[in-house]
């Protein structure tokens, strides 16, 4: 079988890359180890996502914005940044760029859900599910894989989005620099007395670190960091202990806080592709860059990498030329790296800051930086860009 695009993983960044691909003349394959069902109604996995202007842009554009229901979608108008026990915090107001929210946040399987439905009506796009791609085989002539149910399926391009911890990557022999923070990202969410006035928090403790994100009503999303070792017994605690815990760490600022539903673990690990493309191949989403939360970067970044290449695909079809090339990848992945890597970097840099305690010096430079962001406007702006993405 012959396909023009075979897409390896049907998470956020493979179906976004497969409806940015409809509409086309192009034949489209996405392969998936998952179950039909479970891509058609995905589970809550407690995650709620930080959404960038330029991405509910695109989001648009592929048909699935529309798919979500306002009532689902929380706008963000503020964003406090925290140190330690200081009631001074860096501030972001969405007035400061004149538009209705700094970004929007949707729960994950509710994104997950919208960007699958509507996929049987996109003509040129198949999606095989229950199937997992056991050999990869590329080179400058073409490309196929060997499915687990046996067949061999040709393609003129693969594309990776099997996760950060992608084994196509490493079947293709493309190698990746990780991370391991030694910590776990703790999510939930959390009824209160009092109004968030959708403004979100990041606090950053010493030892730990809380973000309280506003969603509809009185609810918000809970996101707690904290070393590896500390996982069970955050996640062992009753629930009057951890609604007591998280509303004192939380100085009380919207009263009584109360647990809603389950804590679900993420060990936190950032992944960097050293390549993002090879014969024929080219990865997306986290299997190409797999970023810390800290930021709130990496849906968004995996969203913007595959319209990238989705851009530069329907850029070479209409010049009539191979939309594997090496000219129309290498232009991907220099396009993708320029975007991704001062951010990864930056993010990381963050994290080792932030996640050091001890050092009187990295105390007093988390300080000084709150002070430098808010004070010194072009900095501010810059800041505010990137956590928006407003103009791109």
């Amino acid at each position: 079988m012959k396909y023009d695009v075979v897409i390896i993983g049907a998470g956020p960044a493979g179906l976004s890359f497969a409806r940015s691909l409809a509409n086309t003349d192009l034949n489209v394959l996405i392969v998936e180890k998952s179950s039909k069902e479970s891509l058609a109604y995905p589970a809550f996995d407690g995650r709620d996502i930080a959404l960038t202007h330029l991405s509910v842009k695109l989001l648009n554009e592929i048909g699935a914005w529309p798919q979500i229901s306002s009532n689902a979608i929380s706008p963000i108008k503020e964003a406090r940044v925290l140190d330690g026990t200081s009631s001074y915090f860096l501030h972001f107001d969405h007035k400061r760029v004149c538009h209705d929210a700094l970004g929007y946040l949707v729960s994950n399987h509710l994104i997950r859900k919208a960007l699958y439905e509507n996929l049987d009506a996109l003509s040129n796009i198949e999606l095989s599910t229950d199937t997992s791609v056991m050999s990869v085989s590329n080179n400058n002539q073409g490309a196929s894989v060997v499915l687990s149910n046996g067949e061999t399926i040709d393609a003129t391009l693969v594309v990776a989005a099997d996760s950060r911890f992608s084994e196509t990557r490493r079947k293709v022999g493309l190698s990746a620099s990780m991370r391991d923070f030694g910590q776990v990202v703790i999510v939930c969410r959390m009824e209160h007395e009092k109004s968030h006035g959708n403004i979100a928090y990041e606090c950053f403790h010493y030892g730990r670190t809380l973000a309280v994100l506003p969603l509809t009503g009185n609810q918000s999303s809970i996101v707690i960091t904290a070393p590896t070792d500390r996982c069970n017994e955050i996640l062992n605690l009753s629930e009057e202990k951890f609604n007591n815990d998280i509303s004192h760490q939380f100085k009380h600022r919207l009263g009584k806080m109360k647990l809603i539903g389950e804590r679900f673990p993420y060990p936190l690990v950032a992944v960097y592709a050293d390549k993002f493309v090879s014969n024929r191949f080219a990865l997306i989403g986290d299997a190409a860059v797999g970023m810390h939360p800290v930021t709130a970067h990496g849906f968004n970044l995996g969203l913007k990498g595959q319209n990238t290449l989705a851009r530069e695909i329907k850029t070479a079809l209409k010049r009539g030329v191979d939309i594997a090339s090496p000219a129309v990848l290498e232009s991907y992945h220099s396009i993708h790296r320029r975007a991704s890597h001062p951010l990864y970097l930056a993010t990381n840099g963050i994290v080792r800051l932030y996640n050091n305690n001890e050092m009187l010096s990295a105390r007093l430079m988390r300080k000084t930086m709150l002070r430098l962001g808010n004070n010194i406007w072009p900095v501010k702006r810059a800041i505010m860009n990137q956590l928006t993405a407003i103009g791109h």
